[in-house]
């Protein structure tokens, strides 16, 4: 998986840098500050879609005696700079259309604009989706923060391209910057998802509801084996997610009986998520068999025995 992500990033890094050129050539000729703006943008995803590289290599490290837990974090600090990242472009942006607004400016060869323009919003598309793709399945938020930060770049550039061909049409020329206020709003929304989806993971935040359910599903399949469980926490890192529990079992069961269920559970949870890390905690009952549903428990056998006889008393 670490392969794939690595590639996908290798991508991303290559159709940047190359949009970056043509972008940059593209607002010298025509003067144009949406497309400037649009040029400003990729030099920022350059730069993000590098640090999203090195936090995926980082992650794919395994654990070793100072992180004990793996590296998996290494991925959302990267997703939150690149959010720092795609902020920081969407303020220059804003800056640079405010002062085109009011000072004036001219645009010129918009045909060529135009062109470069679709096709960057072609190429970004394409490897925006291929990398989204990879990230769902290798469950990996740096790289999902690449794709959203190429996905507002596509937005952007759509923008860009309506407003051109609306100065070529209508010839007023401030709506090439007016376009590109619009481009900052877009990836400053961009910017607040790729950043709120970083520190959630920073902070250690339960698992989405449905992936507890399924866990705790998991548990309650063997409920006529268990006494009862409680204290179910889960988090995760990077692409890794971490559950731990509290395991009650009738008094009679052995230790190796108690060890092979859990083994059980733990292969249950990471058949459905695979970059898991199961640690349960093993209690005996309290005693009280009315909140228990193992019917082959001694215990619970010999105080049915005794109630009946006191009740036939």
């Amino acid at each position: 998986m670490s392969v794939a992500k690595e590639n996908a990033a290798k991508l991303s890094i290559a159709a940047i840098s190359m949009l970056l050129i043509l972008k940059i050539v593209t607002s010298i000729l025509t003067g144009s500050v949406a497309i400037r703006a649009d040029a400003v943008h990729s030099a920022v995803d350059l730069f993000g879609v590098i640090v999203g590289y090195i936090g995926i290599r980082v992650s794919g490290r395994p654990p070793d005696e100072q992180h004990a837990f793996g590296h998996g974090k290494a991925e959302n600090i990267a997703s939150g700079i690149i959010g720092g990242l795609i902020f920081f472009a969407a303020g220059m942006i804003a800056y640079e259309a405010i002062k085109r607004l009011i000072t004036g400016g001219t645009v010129e060869l918009i045909s060529v604009g135009i062109y470069v323009t679709a096709a960057a919003i072609v190429i970004n598309g394409v490897v925006s989706w291929y990398s989204w793709r990879v990230s769902r399945n290798t469950d990996s938020v740096a790289l999902e923060a690449t794709s959203r930060d190429l996905l507002a770049d596509v937005f952007s550039s759509v923008a860009v391209l309506v407003g051109l061909v609306l100065v070529k049409l209508t010839g007023f020329v401030l709506l090439d910057s007016i376009v590109a206020l619009l481009v900052a709003v877009l990836i400053a929304r961009a910017a607040y998802v790729t950043v709120r989806k970083a520190f959630v993971g920073l902070m250690d935040t339960r698992l989405p509801r449905e992936e507890e359910d399924a866990i705790v599903a998991f548990i309650e399949e063997h409920g006529s084996d268990l006494a009862g469980f409680h204290q179910v926490r889960t988090r995760k890192s990077g692409n890794l997610r971490f559950v731990d529990l509290h395991l009650v079992m009738p008094k009679s069961v052995s230790v190796e009986e108690a060890h092979k269920m859990c083994d059980h559970l733990e292969d249950d949870v990471k058949s459905r998520f695979p970059n898991s890390s199961v640690t349960i905690h093993v209690e005996p009952c309290d005693g009280d068999c009315e909140q228990c549903r193992v019917s082959s428990c001694s215990q619970r056998i010999i105080i049915t025995t005794a109630n009946r006889k006191a009740g036939n008393e």
